[in-house]
């Protein structure tokens, strides 16, 4: 088998297409040709009368040596996993939290025979899905049970998507887990992969039973309210339903477990301040969005994404975050009296808006005194703010992008309706956002425009407010993902050393192997 580079193919393009095209490439005739598979799927836009996919394929074909050294052909590179070694200690670890990197830390202990307990505060992914959706109707919070705390994460309602900065080998087992789990096929080579939130709900449950079917336990609706520690080592955890004796304690904790970094710093646990972002929701037609990346194209090509960033006049950083094509935008709250947004996808796509975070930069001097929770104070005060002013029900404050720019309140929407449950209030988000983060939006939204040309548009709708991008705090552990308390890791993004599924999957795999 060789590996093909740089194969271009047009949109639209069928199984024949592609044999054609391996064909050229590497100057062989068709019927030489036994097979292939996908390895990497991206799109070229750049010339948006000539919008391209750019791939590479891993090919089977007769008498394969002669094709060694030639242009665009390489040898196959197969990747495998090295397995750390086998759990050596009588205890059962235990992880605390099941987003992503507690799922993950959880399979790897898994593999290695340490048989760990998995607790989470929310519910399993079954029962969470229900809850959920019930307060997107009613508005009746389950502050213990929502979209930031139950099996799976913050990341069980959005997009799913899997793409990161980070560029570590073990994504590649992420991924293959994730499609073994029922993920698509399809994420193992696209550029930019996604699950959605419809697939990703069924994948977490068969991870769930994977660790389970290995040893592990899951134990919901138990919250850890106290780690025991002696001697400068973790005994156990207190929890909700009574406690659990471990050495190993694996906090993965996500960036919305506010109680959890009070009790850290209670425990006088080292723990630091950390810059983030707050800001809006921002939702535009998808059929706009979709022409402007791909032109004429467009009906050619799945919903198109973005990815942007700009210095605003003040120089603090400014970009989109957590794109959602053809999404909604969802109610996140975790606390009474605090309204916070999210964006979701199901994986078609195929929603009438597409939308993005919309966030500006933050630093540790924005934030009153020197707490090292004085960051989550801040967008707690936000989150109020925001339920204030879009009537105290868990509605959310929304206004046109041009009534923003123009500094009164929205009456009526135009040719794009917010999609927020469990609904919006027209508003005026200059009175609820400090006066740099109103600034730099309006900065990046009319940058933004000279890169996708609808960005701008009047119609399109901000909702307030975005301000779980990330965790406010880091945990301070060392090389060996410790913290000083022996026996206890810090682990993902509510530890503050990832963001996003995947950087947070990874950091989970990362201490699986090197806990004791």
């Amino acid at each position: 088998m060789i590996r093909v580079n740089n194969i271009k193919l047009k949109p639209g393009y069928k199984k024949d297409d592609i044999i054609e095209a391996i064909a050229r490439q590497i100057k062989s005739p068709t019927g030489d040709i036994e097979g292939f598979s996908e390895v990497k799927l991206s799109v070229d836009a750049r010339n948006k009368k000539d919008v391209f996919y750019v791939a590479v394929f891993d090919v089977e074909i007769k008498d394969e040596r002669k094709y060694y050294g030639r242009e665009h052909v390489a040898r196959c590179e197969k990747y495998e996993y090295e397995y750390p070694l086998p759990w050596r200690s009588e205890h059962r670890p235990v992880v605390v939290g099941a987003g992503p990197a507690g799922l993950f830390a959880a399979l790897i202990l898994a593999y290695r025979g340490a048989k760990p307990v998995v607790i989470e505060r929310g519910e399993r992914v079954e029962n969470r899905i229900n809850t959920v959706e019930k307060f997107w109707r009613t508005g009746v919070l389950n502050p213990e049970s929502n979209v930031q705390f139950g099996e799976g994460g913050a990341g069980t309602f959005s997009d799913g998507k899997l793409n990161t900065g980070t560029r570590d080998v073990r994504q590649r087992k992420v991924l293959e887990e994730m499609t073994e789990a029922g993920a698509p096929r399809e994420i193992l080579y696209k550029a930019k992969p996604h699950v959605g939130t419809d697939e990703l709900r069924n994948m977490v449950k068969n991870i769930r039973e994977k660790i389970i079917s290995m040893g592990g336990e899951f134990i919901f609706n138990c919250r850890m309210d106290d780690i025991i520690i002696e001697d400068n080592a973790v005994k156990g955890i207190k929890t909700t339903l009574g406690d659990f004796e471990t050495k190993t304690l694996i906090l993965a904790i996500g960036h919305s477990a506010r109680d959890t970094f009070r009790l850290i710093q209670r425990l006088n646990i080292p723990m630091e301040r950390k810059p983030f972002s707050v800001g809006v929701r921002i939702e535009h037609l998808r059929s706009d969005i979709d022409y402007a990346q791909y032109g004429d194209f467009a009906p050619l090509m799945d919903a198109a994404d973005y990815k942007c960033n700009i210095k605003d006049r003040n120089g603090r950083g400014v970009y989109t975050f957590c794109m959602c094509p053809g999404g909604c935008v969802v109610a996140s709250a975790s606390e009474h009296e605090g309204v916070v947004t999210n964006g979701m996808s199901n994986f078609a796509r195929d929603g009438k808006n597409s939308n993005s975070a919309l966030l500006v930069s933050v630093y540790p001097e924005d934030f009153e005194g020197s707490d090292p929770l004085s960051g989550m104070y801040f967008q707690r005060k936000l989150e109020k703010g925001a339920f204030y002013q879009a009537g105290a029900d868990y509605k959310a404050p929304c206004q046109r992008v041009g009534d923003f720019y123009n500094g009164k309140k929205s009456v009526q929407f135009g040719r794009v309706s917010p999609t927020y449950e469990p609904g919006v209030t027209p508003s005026d988000l200059n009175r609820l956002l400090p006066l740099h983060i109103a600034d730099g939006l309006k900065d990046a939204i009319e940058g933004f425009a000279r890169k996708i040309k609808c960005f701008n548009d009047p119609d399109a709708v901000l909702t307030g407010i975005e301000t779980r991008s990330s965790s406010p705090v880091r945990i301070i552990r060392n090389d060996g993902f410790s913290s000083y308390i022996k026996g206890l890791y810090p682990c993902g993004e509510g530890a503050g050393y990832a963001g996003g599924i995947m950087s947070a999957a990874v950091d989970g795999i990362k201490i699986g192997e090197v806990c004791e």
